[in-house]
């Protein structure tokens, strides 16, 4: 049966989608079939696992608003092992199209139950913002991993986010779970990282992996050559994190 995590924080600029590009990425080097699916109308999830994000013929945008099949929309084989769902630009007019549609919370979720069991891991990229297309993510998702960076304002807004969760749970997807939280942006250098880590362990009563992502400048650079961290520098600091969080992810579901 396979897992479907959605990666959501509201807050932009925490690594959410260097988080969603590079743990889908190192889930298929470790041979587990993955489907990246781009729910953010940015698309950057998209053109970080080189897909030319406005070549595609068909994209979430085209699925959402029914105008092309789910089978058709997918880009099959962009890294071994690796599918990609596109996105761009025009999703961001899914959430006007969607006034007054029934039922508009769960068409994602309609769509991916016709191919969920092609895979053994769906990752869904979340626009930075509590959306319709977030809301669409969650529920959609068996869990939701939350990307923290390690900054003085961390915790600002993930009570609201850990709120819409639990309102998602409650009325539209009783099965979801809050995966966990990842730590992002580590700098050893400074106290301030240590302490936001020791701050969020203390305030918040949720799981939080072990794999902390540090502040690495080949992680940055690696989405303007269209890849993922483990195919840019296998040997970076950044490539061995992902792969170590890939790695717990994978173990949290075998418990």
């Amino acid at each position: 049966m396979s897992r479907i995590i959605a990666i959501a924080n509201q807050k932009g600029g925490v690594g959410k989608t260097t988080t969603a590009i590079n743990l889908s990425a190192s889930l298929a080097s470790l041979g587990k079939k993955v489907l990246a699916l781009d729910m953010d109308p940015q698309g950057n999830m998209t053109s970080g696992l080189s897909v030319d994000k406005n070549e595609v013929e068909n994209n979430v945008y085209d699925l959402i608003i029914g105008s092309a099949d789910i089978k058709d929309c997918i880009c099959e084989n962009v890294l071994e092992n690796l599918d990609v769902l596109p996105s761009n630009i025009n999703l961001s007019a899914a959430e006007i199209e969607l006034i007054g549609v029934e039922n508009k919370e769960f068409i994602i979720k309609h769509e991916i139950e016709k191919i969920r069991n092609n895979y053994e891991f769906i990752i869904i990229d979340c626009p930075p913002a509590l959306s319709m297309l977030t809301i669409n993510a969650m529920t959609t998702a068996d869990s939701v991993l939350v990307p923290i960076q390690c900054e003085y304002y961390a915790l600002e807004g993930l009570s609201q986010l850990i709120h819409t969760i639990e309102l998602v749970k409650e009325r539209l997807n009783p099965s979801l779970e809050i995966e966990g939280v990842v730590f992002t942006m580590y700098d050893a250098r400074t106290n301030l990282s240590l302490q936001v880590v020791e701050n969020v362990k203390d305030n918040l009563n949720q799981n939080i992996y072990k794999t902390i992502i540090p502040r690495n400048i080949r992680l940055a650079e690696a989405p303007s050559y269209g890849m993922p961290i483990n195919l840019y520098d296998a040997k970076s600091t950044g490539a061995e994190s992902y792969m170590m969080l890939a790695e717990e992810v994978i173990h949290k579901g075998e418990a």
